[in-house]
């Protein structure tokens, strides 16, 4: 029996894809602890790990301060990344020392995971629920002149935050080794090599696992008939009421069944009259509702589009920043979606119908849904993660 232990952050896309995995460890009679936070704790410990909280080491930020820097504000990302890592360095240092890991998997965004493993020479590996990262595919960020203003501004606080990390013991180079895994990093990745861009510049130390898929039942549709568009902003920037007023105009009335999730925080009362073919829910079970929708209208985030093209639904693409901007533009250039030119109704209309009229782009995220099946998902990572120590599966 191996003793494995996870980081993530407080983020379901970087943690959902994670807990089948824990479930598989668990399942073959290893141990696993999860650093995480309270939102998390119950699917953690339905997977069977030990769950131990860092919502008190997180620094504060408000929705408005985190709606405003989410993958906008790199130096703000780096300052919270540095004073989490700080703040959590005595108990987990401590804790890691008791538990003696085989292994620690940390989320490739939870950098204060990579950087204790390195501190503690703990054999470490990176999940990465994103796209993986290289000097090659670094240039596909294609950042808005504010995004790379505020980080050029930002590198003396970087540095300052850089020297701070060696001041505690942690071998720094820079901020490139800590957010960037070079290639002899081993590496898990939730998506496909054919998904993944650039693909070949990736060395064998990193795994395309395919998505993290959990078996849901999938929602009833009883309207053969009748298609049904999917919407949904994903769970951290969705407070966008124009948008989801624009979808209502666009679709009032129409033949389609349209679902649409406008996250915790969005008041549906404050949303105009819901036309009949609507429905309105702050949160559902995406991964039920993909197995039966024809179309997903969505914000691009990387889990989103994975559980996507899992089940073969093609896009409509409307992302919000960098990350997901590259996200859609793969998408496109795969032939399974279509980015939104506007988000006036007259461009969800057009768009939508002209990815339901073109039977390609359902054929293309069919292509792509026999490679992300193909993968391996939870059970790869799973071996990947045993080879690492030298275990047999």
């Amino acid at each position: 029996m191996s003793k494995f232990v996870f980081f993530s952050i407080p983020a379901h896309g970087h943690t959902n894809p994670t807990i089948p995995v824990v479930t598989e460890l668990v399942n073959r009679g290893h141990q696993v602890w999860y650093y995480s936070f309270l939102e998390f704790q119950e699917k953690i410990e339905d997977a069977g790990a030990v769950f131990i909280a860092c919502d008190a080491f997180l620094p504060k930020l408000s929705q408005k301060e985190l709606d405003r820097k989410a993958g906008k504000d790199f130096a703000a990302l780096i300052e919270m990344v540095v004073d989490t890592t700080i703040a959590l360095d005595e108990k987990v240092c401590k804790e890691l020392g008791e538990i003696r890991p085989d292994c620690i998997i940390s989320d490739s965004l939870c950098f204060w995971g990579k950087l204790f493993a390195k501190k503690l020479r703990i054999p470490y590996i990176s999940s990465t629920t994103t796209f993986a990262f290289n000097q090659y595919t670094a240039k596909l960020m294609k950042r808005s002149f504010m995004e790379l203003w505020k980080m050029i501004v930002g590198m003396p606080r970087i540095n300052k935050k850089i020297q701070l990390l060696k001041d505690h013991g942690y071998e720094v180079k820079n901020f490139v080794s800590i957010v960037q895994n070079d290639n002899e990093t081993d590496t898990i990745v939730f998506t496909s090599k054919e998904f993944q861009p650039m693909a070949n510049t990736f060395s064998d130390r990193y795994a395309f696992v395919g998505p993290s898929i959990r078996n849901f039942p999938p929602v009833q549709n009883n309207k053969k008939d009748r298609k049904i568009l999917y919407i949904s902003l994903g769970t951290v920037l969705n407070q966008n009421e124009d948008f989801y007023q624009n979808c209502i105009k666009a679709f009032a009335n129409t033949n389609y069944d349209v679902l649409m999730s406008v996250g915790e925080k969005t008041e549906i009362s404050a949303l105009d009259s819901i036309p009949g073919n609507f429905t309105v829910k702050n949160s559902v079970d995406q991964i039920s509702v993909l197995q039966t929708a024809d179309l997903f209208i969505t914000h691009c985030g990387m889990n989103s589009v994975n559980e996507s093209l899992y089940f073969g639904v093609p896009m409509v693409l409307f992302p919000q920043h960098s990350e997901q901007r590259i996200i859609a533009d793969r998408v496109a250039i795969m032939g399974a979606g279509l980015k939104l030119k506007g988000k006036k109704p007259k461009y969800l209309v057009s768009t939508a119908a002209e990815v339901l009229a073109n039977r390609t782009y359902k054929k293309n995220a069919q292509k792509l849904s026999e490679t992300f099946q193909n993968a391996g998902g939870a059970t790869e990572a799973a071996n990947v993660i045993l080879t690492k120590i030298g275990e047999k599966f």
